[in-house]
């Protein structure tokens, strides 16, 4: 069984930055792809960031050049860098890794952005 513990998130004035991160451990003996998603109120929940083994990195057209999502191999870790916040993207931040050719995905931070 994987489990992954989230980190970070909160409530910050548009145009601060918060940081949120996610560790992945159990019996883990592959991973192919670590990500983002968040879900806001009333909304279907949406790929924020993801890096795939040996692909390229995607962001949602929204946020690109604002947050920056990176992996660390050794540590089954995942980080999204948020800069620029704007209150749109106020929602729960979910993280999603891809082991042992399963999804797997995280309870869930809050990150709220006020005007």
């Amino acid at each position: 069984q994987v489990q992954l513990v989230e980190s970070g998130g909160g409530s910050v004035q548009a145009g601060g930055s918060l940081r949120l991160s996610c560790a992945a451990s159990g019996n883990i003996f592959s991973i192919t792809a670590m990500g983002w998603y968040r879900q806001a109120p009333g909304k279907q929940r949406e790929l924020v960031a993801r890096m795939p083994n040996g692909g390229s990195t995607v962001y949602v057209d929204s946020v690109k050049g604002r947050f920056t999502i990176a992996r660390d191999n050794a540590k089954n870790t995942v980080s999204l860098q948020m800069n620029s916040l704007r209150p749109e993207d106020t929602a729960v931040y979910y993280c999603n890794v891809v082991a042992n050719f399963r999804h797997c995905w995280g309870q869930g931070t809050q990150v709220t952005v006020s005007s």
